[in-house]
């Protein structure tokens, strides 16, 4: 027979080998509960909505009043001399056929701006056909980076080209990469277009070159089409280390789809991508499919424009419902005023962007805005431009059907920035 141990020792083994399983367990809880409030703590948001960025506003807040602080500080820098003052950084948010190019030249034309064209176009080429929402996250992070004058970040989309200042898409038309000391194609203080051809004899420089002229600027613009939520930009703007503005401008749907179709073949990978942003709503499966192959350039273009005008509607809400610190470093001007009143216009907006105007950069201004005709073979060519006849080409050059299409579902858009209906009837 076995013997049997006594009942009070087998409790005592039972509740040592209980403990034993007791003790890891509630270790691993307290660091797995410690973990999740840590991360909990250091999550971010990115690419807020609407709903989320007003909680980001509202905790600034909250912090700034506690801290007994405003949010930015005016600036008063110059290059050529002064005491000195942070940066001044300023995004032209614009979409496609809105006359950004014409307001980033003028841009590129003050010799106290470091100008960057379309950088982020390096973005969409290489991750293509990333939808646009989905490709928010680079975009934002670039700009961090160039706003910094940190052009490292070019190497993430070379896909193994050599990065020299020629890589940068748009050099030949930057007056900075092709002025002294980059190069002597062009003088930095001369106002007037710089020749693409004599640029284009420049040689390659080394990007550190350009990042060491990019510090020496008080004021640097980048000009961009591929940012598609303004609530994108709001950690940017409120970072006091980057000091970013957005100027943001808009011209009338019914010229914008017009401008569109006329460059359409040029328009059609961009379009994809900013339909491909849909969750595949149904209204839109039809259209990203489109049965006519002659017609698929204009079906995808036409139906981007939708999208376009919903996400102007979106900022347009977001501004109204900013808190007094983001509209003080948001501005909006519609390409109508511009080209109309091009000195009233620069004069504000060059205030906005803490730059000073004078007589010689008025004149190029007026003298852009006052040339022959609309026409050109090349759409996306910087030129002088009759500007009436840019205004209201649209008139002439879209059906019926296609006005009324483009004012039932841009009809918000229109409202907020004081676009009428079309009243003239037209065959």
């Amino acid at each position: 027979m076995k013997r049997r141990l006594p009942r009070k020792y087998v409790i005592v083994i039972l509740g040592y080998s209980l403990l034993l399983l007791l003790v890891p367990y509630l270790l691993d809880y307290n660091k797995s509960a410690s973990v999740k409030h840590g991360q909990q703590q250091q999550q971010q948001p990115k690419c807020p909505d609407l709903e989320s960025t007003m909680a980001l506003w509202n905790h600034g807040e909250e912090r700034e009043r506690a801290n007994g602080t405003g949010t930015r500080t005016e600036l008063t820098a110059n290059r050529s001399g002064g005491a000195a003052a942070p940066r001044t950084n300023i995004y032209l948010h614009a979409t496609w056929r809105t006359g950004s190019s014409f307001l980033g030249e003028l841009f590129n034309q003050h010799p106290d701006v470091f100008y960057l064209y379309e950088p982020m176009w390096h973005i969409w080429q290489a991750l293509y056909p990333g939808d646009a929402v989905g490709l928010q996250g680079a975009v934002r992070d670039m700009m961090n980076a160039l706003y910094r004058c940190d052009f490292s970040v070019f190497r993430l989309y070379a896909g193994g080209q050599n990065v020299s200042t020629a890589f940068i898409f748009g050099w030949k038309m930057n007056a900075v990469i092709c002025s002294e000391p980059m190069c002597g194609a062009h003088k930095r203080h001369v106002v007037g277009m710089v020749k693409e051809e004599r640029c284009g004899k420049c040689p390659k420089r080394d990007m550190r070159d350009l990042e060491r002229e990019c510090k020496k600027y008080p004021v640097m613009v980048i000009k961009g089409v591929r940012v598609v939520d303004l609530g994108v930009l709001v950690p940017l703007m409120r970072d006091p280390s980057i000091n970013l503005k957005v100027l943001q401008l808009f011209r009338d749907p019914r010229a914008v789809h017009n401008s569109r179709l006329k460059s359409k073949q040029a328009l059609v990978k961009e379009s994809i991508q900013v339909l491909r942003s849909k969750k595949q709503a149904d209204k839109y499966k039809r259209l990203l499919v489109p049965n006519n192959r002659a017609n698929r350039a204009e079906n995808y273009v036409s139906s981007a424009m939708e999208l376009i005008c919903d996400n102007w509607l979106g900022d347009l809400e977001l501004e109204s419902s900013a808190p007094p610190w983001l509209k003080k470093n948001y501005v909006r001007v519609r390409y109508e005023d511009l080209v109309l009143h091009p000195m009233r216009e620069l004069q504000r907006l060059f205030r906005f962007s803490n730059l000073s105007s004078f007589p010689a950069l008025d004149e190029f201004a007026l003298n852009m805005t006052h040339g022959h005709g609309y026409s050109s073979d090349r759409p996306f060519l910087i030129s002088s431009r009759d500007a009436k006849e840019a205004i209201f080409a649209w008139r002439e050059r879209l059906s019926v059907l296609q006005i009324h299409q483009v004012e039932a579902y841009c009809s918000e858009v229109m409202r907020h920035l004081g676009y009428p209906r079309n009243s003239l009837d037209h065959t």
